[in-house]
């Protein structure tokens, strides 16, 4: 397990603003910090990797359950 720096909830949130919230979350983050996103939009699992490309950021983690999907990013 890896230590999280930033945790989101964006738990009841539709696109975009899971992505909002992480944009504006990554930009008082330092690179190689880890951040945790918890969202219940399904379409979070396209728009969070896709994000991640597009900045250069790494997933490391993603998990699924009870409706709620969980990311670990290395920014």
């Amino acid at each position: 397990m890896v230590n999280v720096d930033v945790e989101i909830d964006a738990k009841g949130l539709y696109c975009p603003m899971p992505i909002v919230k992480l944009k504006k979350a990554t930009k008082t983050m330092t690179e190689g910090q880890i951040i945790k996103i918890v969202a219940t939009d399904p379409g979070s699992k396209r728009d969070i990797p896709a994000w991640a490309n597009k900045t250069g950021a790494k997933v490391l983690e993603t998990n699924e359950g009870d409706g709620t999907f969980t990311y670990i990013i290395r920014v």
